[in-house]
């Protein structure tokens, strides 16, 4: 997933019992199709080049067992590690916190959660008879990915919508072709984890 035009749309399917998505570029053109296996305790995550489902282009996969600090390794068509995604822990309770990682392990990224009282309404909103139906409307959170400098990269947001199925990527400065893949992959993955909030 390289030279992306942006936005990017993720459109999760609500008629599978799978969780997954198609994500579209700016030309609605279809750059992957995205499927987590259900009843793993390891999450392991399919990206195809499209919903046929006939190309695996890149799996991810958890590389430790129901724990707060998992990372989620990035494997490509053959197979080679080369980056992955850390959930931050505890932090991630109150504000979601990732990290993306290269090949050499080192931290290339940083994912926040812009605004962590979005996720607190919306669980409490979540309570309410009837104003629980449509949580999805009214609290939509937002992701920013930093380089190490404070740069802000790319924001994911959540677009309002009765399932709480769209997201949308976009680009806040260019990016430089190296790490596309990485990134959108984070993202992804981190998406897979956060959507059922807001």
């Amino acid at each position: 997933m390289q030279d992306i035009k942006f936005p990017v749309q993720l459109d999760f399917n609500i008629s599978t019992f799978a969780n997954d998505f198609t994500a579209y570029d700016a030309d609605e053109k279809v750059i992957a199709y995205v499927k987590q296996k259900l009843f793993k305790l390891k999450e392991d995550i399919s990206v195809f080049s499209d919903a046929s489902q006939s190309k695996t282009n890149y799996k991810i996969k958890a590389n430790k067992w129901l724990d707060f600090n998992t990372a989620y390794d990035f494997h490509n068509a053959e197979g080679k590690v080369f980056g992955k995604v850390v959930r931050k822990g505890w932090k991630s309770i109150w504000k979601a916190e990732y990290q993306i990682v290269n090949e050499h392990e080192k931290t290339i990224y940083q994912i926040n959660e812009e605004n962590p009282w979005t996720k607190v309404l919306d669980r409490f909103a979540g309570e309410i008879p009837i104003l629980n139906f449509f949580t999805g409307y009214l609290f939509n959170p937002s992701y920013i990915l930093k380089d190490l400098q404070g740069k802000e990269i790319v924001r994911l947001k959540k677009m309002p919508s009765f399932w709480g199925k769209k997201f949308e990527i976009d680009e806040l400065q260019p990016l430089d072709g190296s790490n596309d893949d990485r990134i959108l992959l984070g993202l992804m993955m981190m998406i897979l984890l956060e959507r059922h909030r807001g």
